[in-house]
């Protein structure tokens, strides 16, 4: 009978994750601090550091990240969109840091090439997302739903979403402080809240065609210059 991966085996896998996770992390609060290295004047840069601080990044790591931002290394960093499709037409815009371009957006089109997908021009399939904040919660009961649903609303939430024992609250980006402030009063910690690029409408899939989304969504997840990957899809976190 086989047996399955190791504890050391599987330590070196978590660690390898959590490195992975760590290095992007720190891209982000790099670059975001470029533009103010102060988070309470600093959107973007207060996001970047609350989501480090959720994977419990050392506090001298997310130093370090913020001194990178006046130095050469920052300075080379591109933001770059993708904007494309994946296997049965699904919508992708894939964000990317890199301080060398051409590799870049040639590791993209070959990952959206290899999966029935191609790389679309700029605006192409933008015009389908919204930008908006985004606060997910666990509400194991209609008591813990009833209460995000009027915390998030008053606070100037546009919706509240429950569904399987959690709660998505979606605000506009100029409301998610606002936002953020009234949950944590109400003592209210979030799974995750971002700002996210998420979808007018979503477009079931099933069979081939969502096992090689996944398939794409995981090698695109793999490559260093991508920070995030968001889609049209309706799979089954969604």
């Amino acid at each position: 009978m086989g047996r399955g991966p190791s504890i050391a085996g599987r330590k070196n896998a978590e660690d390898a994750r959590r490195g992975k996770i760590f290095t992007k992390l720190i891209r982000e609060i790099t670059i975001a601090a470029r533009t103010g290295a102060d988070p309470a004047s600093n959107g973007r840069l207060r996001v970047a550091i609350d989501k480090a601080k959720a994977v419990s990044m050392p506090n001298d790591t997310i130093e370090r990240a913020l001194k990178r931002a006046s130095g050469a290394d920052a300075a080379n960093m591109h933001e770059l969109r993708y904007e494309g499709y994946g296997p049965g037409g699904i919508a992708i815009l894939i964000d990317c840091m890199t301080d060398n371009q051409q590799r870049t957006v040639a590791d993209v089109r070959s990952a959206l090439s290899k999966h029935g997908g191609n790389l679309g021009t700029t605006g192409s399939v933008a015009f389908q997302f919204k930008h908006l904040g985004e606060f997910v919660l666990a509400t194991p009961d209609a008591a813990s739903e009833e209460k995000v649903l009027e915390i998030a609303l008053d606070a100037g939430a546009d919706d509240v979403q429950a569904e399987g024992g959690q709660s998505t609250v979606l605000c506009s980006t100029e409301n998610f402080e606002a936002v953020k402030t009234a949950l944590a009063t109400a003592k209210l910690e979030p799974i995750r809240a971002d700002m996210v690029w998420r979808p007018e409408n979503r477009i079931a899939v099933s069979g081939e065609t969502e096992e090689t989304l996944y398939d794409l969504l995981d090698r695109l997840d793999d490559l260093d210059d991508v920070q995030e990957v968001y889609h049209n899809a309706a799979l089954g976190e969604a």
